[in-house]
């Protein structure tokens, strides 16, 4: 559930990124000619395999250029967008594929300086050479600068904090990057949106001095950066701070600072195993939290009833952790919520007393209860679920027919109750779900053939 994680800041700064591209079409003027030429020698370093920057050649205007936007005004460049989207997870091989051929490689040339008014800079998910340049710190004008996945290592250079216009800056994902301090992010004062996940922060200890003293600062993102309880105590002043991700990390508890920010609406702290095994009653203060993620952190026993009082909650990640019991009332007042994981527990219960639990929650879009021990059958109430688009009970001791209510859930898109003790024959009424895409029963025990997600045989 993490790629759910909330993001108030990233998401905004790209529409108006790919707004703006559209908006300032680049019809009326003609780009500056030592700009063209700066883009020119930026293009001989680079190695194009898949031949993306065809259209980058001398005795075409540049500003019609793939992936530059100029000011339709005076010509001068002032994005490049030479990022790519990557692929889920589970794309097809084939588009994996595609995707590496196209990304860009060799080194950034320093021309890239003489493009004075440029504002947006994006440079992800591309395979460049050695580490960050220095030079990208003198590019006064930037607001928005993202180098993830673009397989940088090495030093974070300081100069970095050189750029006080930026607002947006994402370095995560250059696994094999560091820095000793973060000393540098102060000069950001700007800065509303700060990724860094993957990056060795070990030596760092003045991350979160540094950090909470970042004005604007709404999106906030340290995952597996080597944190732990060693930073020196300080007094946290995280004012606009609305998103945080601490995942993947060395904590040994939650910590305590973070009770200090109420106004938090997504936290994610998944995969630091904590001493304590159950979730802490300050959690219960946390009145306007959208996500909330605890995947792996050592959760033993009873679902707290803490979570109960998180009303606004959307996504509740508490997979990979040891709980085993469920009282229906700690769920009923999540009327919000729209992704439940709960997999790889020790959840010993009925599975219709799981359903008939989450019944009240008519927005639920994102079920996951696999691997896990619930028994018994599934019930007709399963077909009260009307939003339900993803639904896995997987590797648990189900038994019995799937309910023909399941018919209902005309937005169902997968199913998955594989690795159970179902019986009998798949129900005619999975015919009735024309979204369907993955129906997943092998090792049930059930009869049935399903030769495509729109075509099912019975």
């Amino acid at each position: 559930m993490r790629a759910f994680t909330i993001s108030c800041v990233g998401l905004l700064v790209v529409i108006a990124a790919t707004h703006i591209s559209f908006c300032d079409g680049n019809s009326n003027v003609l780009c500056v000619e030592s700009e063209k030429q700066a883009l020119l020698k930026f293009k001989q370093n680079l190695i194009d395999h898949s031949n993306r920057l065809s259209s980058w050649v001398e005795d075409e205007d540049c500003c019609e250029w793939i992936g530059v936007v100029c000011n339709n005004l005076t010509g001068h460049v002032y994005q490049l967008h030479l990022g790519l989207l990557r692929p889920d997870n589970d794309a097809p091989i084939a588009e994996w594929v595609a995707y590496f051929r196209s990304r860009l490689a060799g080194k950034i040339n320093p021309s890239l300086l003489d493009l004075k008014r440029l504002r947006f800079l994006d440079l992800s998910n591309n395979d460049f050479e050695g580490e960050i340049p220095e030079f990208i710190g003198s590019l006064k004008s930037l607001t928005y600068l993202s180098l993830s996945w673009a397989n940088f290592h090495g030093a974070i250079p300081h100069q970095l904090g050189n750029l006080s216009n930026l607002r947006y800056l994402d370095l995560g994902y250059n696994a094999q990057s560091e820095t000793n301090t973060l000393q540098w992010v102060s000069g950001l004062s700007s800065l509303r949106y700060l990724d860094l996940t993957q990056a060795n922060l070990s030596k760092a200890t003045d991350w979160l001095q540094v950090t909470s003293r970042l004005p604007s600062l709404v999106d906030l993102h340290l995952s597996g950066c080597n944190l732990n309880d060693n930073s020196p105590p300080v007094s946290v002043n995280y004012t606009s701070l609305a998103v945080l991700d601490l995942s993947w990390n060395m904590f040994s508890s939650v910590p305590a600072w973070i009770f200090s920010l109420p106004s938090l609406v997504s936290i994610d702290l998944g995969s630091n195993l904590f001493s304590s095994s159950s979730i802490p009653s300050q959690f219960s203060n946390f009145i306007q939290l959208q996500f909330l993620g605890l995947s792996g952190v050592g959760l033993q026993g009873n679902f707290s009833c803490v979570i109960g009082n998180l009303t606004s909650l959307a996504h509740l990640d508490l997979s990979h952790n040891q709980l085993e019991n469920i009282e229906p009332r700690c769920l009923e007042s999540l009327c919000n919520l729209r992704e439940m994981d709960l997999s790889n527990n020790r959840i010993h219960h009925e599975v219709s007393e799981i359903i008939e639990s989450l019944s009240r929650l008519d927005r639920l879009v994102s079920l996951n209860v696999a691997s896990n021990k619930l028994y018994g059958q599934l019930t007709d109430q399963l077909g009260q679920f009307k939003s339900l688009a993803y639904l896995t009970l997987s590797g648990n001791t189900i038994s019995g027919h799937i309910p023909f209510s399941i018919g209902k859930l005309s937005l169902l898109k997968v199913l998955d109750v594989s690795f159970n003790r179902l019986n009998g024959t798949l129900t005619q009424s999975l015919g009735q779900l024309g979204n369907l895409e993955t129906l997943d029963w092998k090792y049930t025990g059930m009869d049935g053939l399903v030769t495509s997600s729109q075509d099912l045989w019975f």
